[in-house]
């Protein structure tokens, strides 16, 4: 996790002193803005990363001398039949739509979205699914 930490602070360092030089060559506020926000994000991954390296004891990927046998087999659980992220891909287009053209749509857009969520959620608690 050390290496991946410190690749988000070079990339944060990176963006922001790109964000600086794009603002003193260009004055545009927009791109320097969208640069800086880029090398905070990379500070608060590259925190969150690092600090919880220190907490855990070590992952057999920071260990040259680890085994493929120690990593972790279990990566989680995913849906292989789920179709409940194409309604929520599909509330959240309402609403980014929704920003541009009506506000209506963003209204439509957060009732869709919640209803997908609650379905997604709830999938494997009902029908045949259910456990």
């Amino acid at each position: 996790m050390k290496v991946g930490g410190w690749s988000f602070g070079i990339l944060a360092i990176f963006f922001l002193i790109v964000g600086a030089l794009y603002y003193i060559f260009s004055r545009d506020e927009i791109g320097t803005t969208a640069l800086v926000m880029t090398g905070g994000l990379s500070i608060l991954v590259a925190f969150y990363i690092l600090y919880t390296d220190k907490r855990l004891d070590g992952l057999p990927e920071d260990r040259a001398n680890a085994d493929i046998d120690e990593a972790d087999p279990e990566y989680g659980f995913y849906s292989p039949h789920s179709w409940w992220p194409l309604p929520v891909g599909f509330a959240a287009m309402l609403i980014a739509l929704g920003f541009i053209f009506a506000a209506w749509l963003v209204v439509l857009g957060i009732v869709f979205i919640m209803i997908s969520l609650v379905g997604w959620l709830f999938e494997y608690y009902r029908g045949s699914f259910a456990r």
